[in-house]
């Protein structure tokens, strides 16, 4: 600790503010933005400085001295023994313990600013905000395994956010935290778990084009238009319903924000990720016991039978399906299906495209289920059924630009490669507010669901 502590104040003495200041008093740092020393003194990843800098009184002052920053270094270090408990203390608002979403903002921003990768935003700060709510539900929906709306130490340390991944499960056998890549990787859009560019711009579009009225919000119509009416109504009324939403717009107006439809989509398009799995288990679980019963299969299966019937395709009768999903799962009681089984199954997306996606569940029809295991089993570093999906869709939106067939009318087809990236966002509508916090769900704990899950609760 004090090997840190002094390389820490050693760099802040030896390096000038390079002018982002005005002039100060002997031996302070007089500084409008995080200060360029050096957070790796300090055994931090680079992009530690704003939380850094804001921690020392910095973004209250403008500026931070050498013994401030050394008091608040040195009271941390007395609680703080890890990475995850000093990032926590530093973001974390006065008296709280754990991460609030809106703890994030101060350190997204500065990536914002300061990122290479992320350079051409400068000309569009109108979608500074946009790009941090993105990144915020992204980084809420792979840390906070207890979807309580709040990220604790050990949810942080559970986490590839500041903790690298097990040996030999990533590239040349070390997965390194994402923070830390942060500042290696000048292509933003490698950082594929949360920071991507290229997938904000995927999941923004496609939220773009379900709110026609463009009022940042959307109804159950307007999500029904995902994927050419590919979701059934019902599972669609279970979305609205509170199960995996929570907030005034969804109790009182039926209506869902930009930051729930991040969960929406990312859960849609890859159905593998526990997430995810929580994800429609919470939809599909009616009475919320837990259990996926008989009944709740056969609810969301009826509307699936009639989608069919309406495209003269003969639907396989429920008992004959049952036995399919039930062959599939495995469950470990005979007639419950549980969280915990589905988590167990390598194939939970085939069992809920079957009960309320039928396009997907077409698909999967069409394919045999040697193939499907095969791909479940796949070793290596392939990509996941998101990182796929939002490259290919990512691809399409590029090429419609290059085509001349933007969305909105008005757009030339020649277009610098910073507009190619901001025109499609261009509106109106980009100057106001937008950052999304939605409350956190109901006392609703998944992990009891489980019955000896892989998964830890929170502690």
């Amino acid at each position: 600790h004090w090997a840190a502590l002094s390389g820490c104040v050693h760099a802040v003495r030896s390096r000038p503010p390079r002018g982002l200041g005005q002039p100060g008093a002997q031996g302070a740092l007089t500084l409008c933005r995080p200060p360029p020393f050096p957070p790796q003194a300090c055994g931090c990843p680079l992009y530690w400085k704003g939380p850094l800098f804001c921690g020392a009184g910095g973004e209250r002052t403008g500026s931070v001295s050498v013994h401030k920053f050394v008091a608040m270094w040195r009271k941390m270090l007395q609680s703080c023994h890890d990475d995850a408990a000093k990032f926590v203390h530093l973001l974390v608002s006065p008296g709280g313990s754990s991460l609030a979403q809106e703890d994030f903002i101060p350190f997204l921003q500065d990536v914002v600013n300061t990122h290479p990768g992320l350079a051409f935003l400068k000309e569009a700060s109108e979608f500074h905000s946009r790009y941090i709510t993105t990144v915020i539900q992204r980084i809420f929906y792979t840390v906070n395994r207890s979807w309580s709306g709040r990220i604790t130490c050990a949810e942080l340390r559970r986490s590839t956010f500041l903790q690298p991944e097990v040996p030999g499960s990533g590239f040349l056998g070390v997965s390194w935290q994402n923070v830390a890549l942060l500042e290696d990787e000048v292509d933003i859009n490698q950082l594929t778990e949360f920071f991507s560019y290229e997938h904000f711009y995927v999941i923004y579009c496609k939220f773009w084009e379900l709110d026609t009225d463009h009022d940042l919000l959307i109804d159950a119509q307007d999500l029904a238009r995902h994927n050419d009416h590919a979701i059934s109504t019902k599972m669609i009324e279970r979305i609205f319903s509170g199960a995996v939403t929570r907030g005034k717009k969804v109790q009182k107006e039926g209506k869902i924000s930009y930051a729930d439809f991040v969960w929406f989509l990312i859960s849609e398009e890859d159905k593998k990720t526990p997430t995810s799995i929580e994800y429609w288990f919470r939809c599909m679980d009616l009475d919320g016991d837990g259990v996926l019963s008989m009944f709740e299969l056969e609810y969301f299966y009826e509307e699936q039978c009639r989608r069919l019937d309406s495209m003269a395709i003969e639907a396989l009768p429920f008992e004959d399906c049952l036995c399919q999903m039930l062959d599939l799962v495995k469950p470990q009681s005979e007639g419950r299906i549980t969280l915990h089984d589905l988590k167990r199954c390598k194939l939970a997306s085939v069992f809920f495209d079957t009960f309320f996606n039928i396009e997907k569940y077409l698909d999967h029809e069409q394919r045999e289920q040697i193939s499907l295991f095969r791909e479940s089993e796949s070793e290596g570093p392939e990509l996941s059924d998101w990182e796929r999906y939002a490259a290919e869709e990512y691809d399409i939106l590029v090429a419609e630009e290059a085509m001349g067939e933007p969305w909105e009318d008005g757009y030339e087809a020649e277009l610098s490669p910073v507009d190619q990236k901001l025109s499609v966002l261009r509106s109106p509508l980009a100057q106001r507010p937008f950052f999304e916090v939605p409350t956190g769900l109901g006392a609703v704990e998944l992990y009891e669901y489980e019955h000896g899950g892989d998964d830890l609760p929170p502690s």
